[in-house]
């Protein structure tokens, strides 16, 4: 089942996602997603949905939210910078992650 959704706000779209049981905070370090005191390598997760969001005046309000699940079942939301100076891993690890839509339940 392919979703729809598009949230006004980043904030909308993590709040809606916890509702959806993805509870975890992940957060990139280096080359692997964290959600301390577990690290994931890009092999090891799958991106289950993505919202971007664009700063209407700010390029600096530009933001990624990513719903991704780990192999082990670990539902959580990972937040990203997009714009003029994204990190350059945040790119390097969600390009080799898996993206499946059918996984939120």
């Amino acid at each position: 089942m392919e979703r729809a959704f598009h949230y006004a706000t980043v904030t909308d779209a993590i709040s809606e996602l916890r509702k959806q049981g993805f509870t975890v905070d992940f957060n990139l370090k280096e080359n692997r997603a964290e959600a301390e005191p577990t690290e994931f390598a890009s092999e090891e997760f799958e991106i289950s949905d993505v919202y971007r969001y664009e700063g209407n005046s700010d390029p600096a309000d530009e933001a990624t939210v990513y719903a991704i699940v780990s192999q082990s079942g670990l539902k959580g939301i990972l937040v990203t910078g997009y714009g003029i100076n994204p990190d350059p891993f945040s790119a390097q690890i969600l390009r080799k992650s898996h993206y499946s839509k059918n996984l939120l339940c």
